[in-house]
């Protein structure tokens, strides 16, 4: 410290004046920085090559300045308020959609969320068979789809995109307070003379409903029971989880109960 103490002093010998403390035992001098070391050695670095690479984080540089009006190298304090400004002036992104990597972080997001949760599970993989086809068209649809909703209402619904769920190819869930209250599954196995065949949809009416259904959940504990009423239309929420069927899984239901 006695070295990097004269480094300083002579930098700034007018306006730095560090506090002395004397060893009684050698009667040495040492002087004594009350400050945090955390960003000591890009000061060090400074002195020494009349210039530094500065941290990424706007928090990190603003504590470098910190530490640089402190020293009283005006040089680095200057350096570090150009950088500082450019920061500001950089555009901060309005929508942000987390992708998730693992089971354990999408339940971490949706618990953690104080937003009601819109998820939207994207997986080709996850097909056995070969597709009809307009499922392609279908499935890029509901991709646009997700991402108009995403810059819509992103600061009233988090929305997290799933590319590596194993149980369906494209599936829409919907969550408030933690829970899962509604599914829109795009995804339907269809019978050919030969083969069996993969049928993606695109239920637009249906998503663009859940998506404001689940705005009940916003800056509430429970949802209103009487918005809910209102605005089911043979949804059944009283039973359970709403989840969307297509036309033909519902004739067939009605079917094989006749």
């Amino acid at each position: 410290m006695k070295e990097y103490g004269t480094t300083l002093t002579q930098h700034s010998r007018k306006t730095y004046k560090p506090k002395f403390y004397i060893n009684a035992e050698n009667y040495q001098r040492w002087i004594l920085i009350d400050r945090c070391g955390r960003h000591f050695g890009a000061i060090l670095n400074f002195l020494r090559d009349g210039t530094v690479a500065l941290p990424e984080s706007t928090r990190s540089i603003s504590e470098l300045h910190a530490e640089a009006k402190y020293y009283c190298i005006l040089d680095l304090a200057d350096f570090c308020d150009r950088a500082l400004q450019n920061k500001q002036k950089e555009p901060e992104p309005i929508c942000r959609v987390p992708l998730i990597t693992s089971q354990k972080e999408e339940q971490l997001l949706i618990s953690s969320s104080v937003k009601p949760v819109v998820k939207l599970l994207i997986n080709r993989h996850n097909n056995k068979y070969s597709y009809t086809h307009t499922s392609d068209d279908n499935l890029l649809k509901n991709i646009e789809l997700f991402d108009k909703l995403s810059l819509r209402f992103s600061g009233r619904i988090l929305f997290i995109k799933d590319v590596i769920g194993s149980s369906e190819i494209c599936c829409w869930s919907y969550y408030g307070n933690g829970r899962r209250v509604a599914e829109v599954c795009c995804t339907s196995i269809v019978y050919a003379a030969t083969q069996k065949h993969t049928k993606v949809e695109f239920p637009e009416a249906r998503i663009y409903e859940e998506t404001l259904q689940v705005l009940l959940y916003e800056d509430r504990n429970i949802p209103d029971q009487e918005l809910l009423q209102a605005t089911a239309s043979v949804r059944g929420i009283g039973t359970g989880i709403s989840t969307y069927t297509s036309d033909e899984e519902e004739i067939q239901v009605v079917d094989s109960r006749v």
